[in-house]
């Protein structure tokens, strides 16, 4: 067997195409992880199939079709050619799974057994650390692996928002959108309930108890999806040279039928206000997401523009994930060999 370097890169997932029956059964297999509707299960059950998929599957098809293109969605679209840039920067076999639906985790696993290959590199992309993510998928590898490869060695990467050359990597991908100075820079983060921050933190008594809770590096800090997004952004912003005033830290994508209370404040309610306040020119990131997908392309660059238009807004400038990126390929590669540094 080769010695080469063998990655698995899994992202969140989408349907399997565009029919009703596809998107319903994204959302069914997505939203009854207990990792993200984390309720009894009989609720959980209750509000999905009585509230959600009566209604959502439908709203849902039609955002996908805005971004949809070549029988694929955007967000299978670009991990693949992330999958494809790392692989032909390293040598190493590179491989896709999603964690939702197609291609499965299921199906890389039981392939690495097929080829006897018996060392992996599993590569959550996601930046910031989060049960309906980060824990959700380490979990469902683990889950996999036992049943039906256990003799297959897994090596984990973990959260990389505050490594620096990942830093660096996003901050030269919105530099170039700064030519011209706009008057807020805002980073829209993938929003979650609040209880989600709560259960996350180890101590049980840090996270959401203070103004400053997230600016404070202890256990439970390092454990909270908020903080590690208060740091990444800190940690970009600095290096761009924006000043405190210059930029907007927001959350987007909330469902409120799981959940009333989301972290705040809210980057749809934000754009809404932004030009009444005078602030009519701005730069947007979504920083939670490495490759673009329905919430960048439809949900920022589609309705919150026309949101921040419609308000009275001049200029909305977004800024596209980094995807395959050069800087991004060499950021993967430092942060996998820094975790598996054997060749």
């Amino acid at each position: 067997m080769s010695n080469k370097k063998h990655v698995l890169l899994i992202n969140l997932g989408s349907p399997k195409s565009l029919t009703i029956d596809d998107v319903r059964s994204y959302l069914k297999e997505f939203l009854s992880d207990s990792y993200v509707i984390d309720l009894p299960r009989f609720l959980q059950q209750l509000i999905l199939r009585c509230f959600i998929l009566p209604f959502r599957p439908r709203k849902t098809k039609e955002a996908y079709e805005l971004v949809w293109k070549d029988g694929i969605s955007p967000l299978v679209a670009n991990t693949k050619k992330i999958a494809e840039g790392l692989e032909a920067k390293t040598g190493w076999s590179v491989d896709v799974a999603m964690r939702y639906q197609e291609p499965s985790i299921q199906e890389a696993i039981e392939t690495f057994k097929k080829k006897n290959i018996t060392d992996v590199v599993i590569v959550p992309l996601y930046p910031h650390t989060a049960m309906s993510t980060t824990v959700t998928t380490e979990d469902e590898v683990k889950r996999i692996v036992k049943e039906c490869y256990p003799e297959l060695s897994v090596t984990f990467v973990k959260p990389f928002y505050d490594n620096e050359q990942y830093v660096n990597a996003l901050a030269s991908s919105i530099q170039p959108f700064l030519s011209v100075e706009p008057d807020r820079v805002i980073f829209s983060y993938h929003g979650i309930p609040e209880r989600h921050v709560r259960k996350s933190d180890p101590t049980g008594g840090h996270c959401l108890e203070s103004d400053n809770c997230c600016e404070i590096d202890c256990l439970a800090s390092r454990n909270c999806y908020r903080s590690n997004v208060y740091t990444a952004t800190s940690k970009v912003a600095k290096k761009l040279h924006l000043k405190p005033q210059q930029w907007l830290l927001t959350f987007q994508s909330r469902v409120t039928l799981i959940d009333p209370k989301w972290l705040r404040p809210y980057t749809d309610k934000v754009l809404e206000v932004l030009p009444s306040q005078g602030i009519k020119n701005i730069v947007i990131i979504c920083p939670s997401f490495v490759a673009d997908c329905l919430e960048t392309l439809e949900e920022i660059d589609i309705r919150g523009r026309k949101t921040f238009l419609e308000a009275g807004g001049v200029n909305f400038t977004w800024v596209p994930c980094m995807n395959a990126s050069a800087e991004f390929i060499a950021c993967l590669e430092t942060i996998i060999c820094d975790s598996h540094p054997t060749s």
